[in-house]
């Protein structure tokens, strides 16, 4: 039988934000008004995100309504494009090599929880994605996962182990009775 879980006893223990509670509100502020909405031109979203703290190289394309938890723990190489609806839940490092291509509503995700912790405590990891690879559409990466340099991660793939460089990882097919 599994552990049963105690919510009321989380504490979060070891996760550190990086910064405090008035500089998280001020960029969810920035985030919905600056970086979010369609209207926003990319250049526009890629210096907000760099006011608060992303490392952003030259030529990033950031396109509307992306998602980004944390800008002070994102790193986005040259060159690089991020799509619509993106969503990096950066509760540790994502790093975005350059050339890379994070395509439209791909969710990048470096927290979890132990489900080993009755208090369901953070089980949280960095991502890294490296020069060349392309994450397409509707894509899940996991905590602790690289995909290597130049490999693809197909649409609606989940990743939840590391990805050889060169390396392509589909969706597994939808089984189709007749």
């Amino acid at each position: 039988m599994g552990t049963r879980r105690r919510l009321g006893d989380f504490t979060g223990a070891g996760y550190d934000k990086g910064r405090g509670l008035l500089w998280q509100a001020a960029w969810q502020l920035a985030s919905s008004v600056l970086v979010m909405p369609w209207f926003v031109p990319p250049r526009v979203r890629v210096g907000v995100l760099r006011l608060f703290g992303a490392k952003i190289g030259t030529g990033v394309n950031i396109r509307a309504g992306v998602r980004v938890h944390w800008p002070w723990k994102l790193e986005i190489g040259d060159d690089s494009w991020i799509g619509e609806r993106v969503w990096l839940l950066n509760l540790e490092p994502i790093r975005i090599g350059s050339n890379a291509c994070v395509s439209q509503a791909a969710f990048l995700c470096t927290g979890s929880h132990d489900h080993r912790s009755p208090s369901f405590e953070f089980d949280n990891a960095p991502i890294r994605i490296e020069d060349g690879a392309w994450v397409a559409a509707r894509a899940t990466v996991l905590r602790g996962v690289t995909v290597g340099a130049d490999a693809v991660v197909g649409a609606t793939a989940l990743v939840t182990k590391d990805i050889d460089p060169g390396a392509i990882v589909l969706a597994p097919r939808a089984q189709v009775s007749r």
